[in-house]
């Protein structure tokens, strides 16, 4: 009779430790997902502070658009500000980073409200980052269009 006791006792116990082992690898990939998204943010806030930019693509819903940005050079300071200057024109606007839906987003913010600038003022998604090179996706939340943004390091 005490066999009988023991078996079901047993088998509780190691549903118990199995049920808390899963348990425990789901909150480390959260964690993962997490520490991927910083990592990529602070990547991407340290390679922007560094030297001048250009826009080498602008494509808004599959049309090029890079050629609005010609002859600018894209500075972003490290307090937050941002200046495009062309030699003639010079645009202020701001940036910023952060996550969303455990995405990371760099924002851009021009205060204007028209022209190529307006365009450029959004939450990019952060595809990839190096050294030289950023590149960044936009989609609509109105109508799902897709918009790429590429800088390039002087």
């Amino acid at each position: 009779m005490k066999k009988f006791f023991l078996i079901p006792l047993l088998f509780s116990v190691f549903m118990l430790n199995v049920a808390s082992t899963c348990s425990n690898d789901d909150d480390s990939n959260d964690d993962d997902d997490n520490n991927s998204s910083s990592a990529i943010i602070t990547q991407t806030q340290n390679t922007f502070v560094n030297g001048s930019w250009r826009v080498t693509l602008f494509s808004e819903d599959g049309s090029n658009q890079t050629s609005q940005f010609s002859d600018y050079d894209f500075v972003f300071e490290t307090n937050g500000t941002l200046t495009a200057e062309n030699g003639s024109n010079t645009m202020s606007g701001t940036w910023t980073t952060g996550t969303d839906d455990s995405t990371p987003k760099f924002i851009i913010n021009f205060s204007v409200t028209n022209g190529p600038f307006e365009e450029i003022s959004e939450d990019w998604q952060i595809l990839n980052t190096s050294a030289t090179r950023v590149e960044l996706k936009h989609v609509s939340g109105g109508d799902g269009s897709i918009d790429l943004l590429t800088f390039e390091k002087n």
